[in-house]
């Protein structure tokens, strides 16, 4: 009888110390799968002396209705609206398929628009469930530094 308290007992004190809560807070990751619509850049340009000029351009709510769709088989299309036209009408100026990887763990993003050779670098600086900033890098001029940093809100389904 003293074992099987013994046994129980120590049992106990094992729940006990296993079922406290953790210290460590688990970061919670979000998909960028889905549909998203771009509300704003900031195009960047730095020099070899440094000195450089930033941008930020507010969309239109015209330009706000183009999309960006990623899809969960690593395929998307783009989707570009402007004001066109005589009187001006907010239309599809673009429309292009893409493919894209994307590395959770360091962030790192490429896509590849349909009929391209060249892919586009860049990074997820900033991923929400309801918003995200997509930086990509233009690497063609060696001595500046180019950039341009979306911002998206996602489009509820």
């Amino acid at each position: 009888m003293k074992k099987l308290a013994l046994l129980f007992a120590g049992l106990s004190l094992m729940v006990a110390t296993t079922s406290c809560k953790d210290d460590e807070e688990t970061v919670q990751e979000f998909s960028i799968v889905g549909t998203w619509k771009p509300v704003a850049e900031v195009r960047t340009e730095v020099d070899l002396d440094g000195v450089g000029v930033s941008d930020q351009i507010n969309y239109t709510t015209c330009q706000q209705q183009s999309t960006w769709v990623f899809a969960d088989n690593s395929s998307g299309k783009r989707t570009d609206k402007d004001e066109a036209g005589n009187p001006l009408v907010c239309s599809t100026i673009n429309q292009r398929n893409f493919s894209y990887s994307y590395n959770k763990s360091d962030k790192n993003f490429e896509i590849k628009y349909q009929g391209t050779v060249v892919t586009q670098k860049g990074k997820i600086v900033d991923l929400t469930a309801e918003t995200m900033n997509l930086k990509i890098e233009d690497n063609v001029d060696p001595t500046v530094y180019k950039a341009t940093t979306y911002t998206f809100k996602r489009v509820a389904q």
